[in-house]
């Protein structure tokens, strides 16, 4: 299967390490032009550096509706439209599993609007251009804590990326008639960033045998693995694929 991606403007959040970078650095090799966007600019720097020339970097909070909406606009004016919309922008927050009555409302929001709020608002601002080319791949990157539980506990981790898998049906039933395609992944447990790091690492030797255990592979996977998956949805050969949740995680 040969996917290439020229002249398509592409647009990935959460894209200064990890997931983000790996699926931006795929778009470019690919032909794209990738506008890559994150609060973490020294991250992004080094995304671009990567990446090279095809890559431009954006300092943005995916939280933030009204910043989402100009950076978006801004994007779409410089591509002349937006191609392919990838969600990655997430993650616990610094947070670690606690008793939900610790659990305060400003703990719970701030995981929702980088996992939840910040794929729709990215979404309703890519909506606008794509429907105006009636064209367009939107995909949003879940996990498995969305389909299952959270590894950790953390309560509001497993219910946005739940709210992720929702908002992808519903988002694929209403832009359908446009030819734009909504999907997501579920990531299985992989070592993408420094959270994970700590998260593997707390488990101890019982811990990630039992977890190794749990994976028809027995391995962990890559960011590349989560990359190629993106770049199947993205591509035309997943043209009649929509609403749908790939689990990538090795086999569970």
């Amino acid at each position: 299967m040969n996917i290439g991606f020229e002249g398509k403007t592409v647009i990935v959040t959460g894209a200064a390490h990890g997931f983000g970078r790996a699926i931006a650095a795929s778009f470019v090799a690919r032909g794209a032009q990738v506008f890559a966007c994150d609060v973490n600019t020294d991250g992004l720097a080094e995304t671009k550096r990567i990446c090279g020339y095809s890559c431009e970097t954006i300092s943005l909070d995916v939280g933030d509706h009204d910043a989402v909406q100009a950076a978006v606009s801004k994007i779409a004016t410089i591509g002349n439209g937006i191609d392919v919309l990838v969600n990655n922008a997430g993650g616990v927050c610094g947070q670690v599993g606690r008793p939900i009555e610790e659990i305060n409302a400003a703990d719970w929001q701030k995981i929702f609007d980088v996992n939840l709020s910040g794929t729709f608002f990215m979404s309703k601002a890519a909506a606008a251009s794509m429907k105006q080319q009636r064209s367009g791949r939107i995909v949003n990157i879940s996990s498995g804590a969305g389909r299952t539980i959270s590894l950790t506990g953390i309560q509001a981790y497993a219910s946005a990326k739940a709210g992720q898998i929702g908002l992808t049906r519903q988002l694929a039933h209403e832009l359908g008639a446009w030819k734009i395609t909504v999907n997501c992944i579920a990531p299985g447990f992989i070592l993408s960033n420094p959270t994970t790091v700590k998260q593997w690492e707390a488990m101890g030797d019982d811990g990630k045998e039992k977890l190794l255990a749990n994976i028809a592979l027995h391995r962990l996977g890559k960011p590349d693995d989560i990359a190629n998956a993106v770049m199947f949805f993205a591509s035309d050969q997943a043209g009649w694929i929509t609403g749908e949740t790939l689990g990538v995680d090795g086999g569970k």
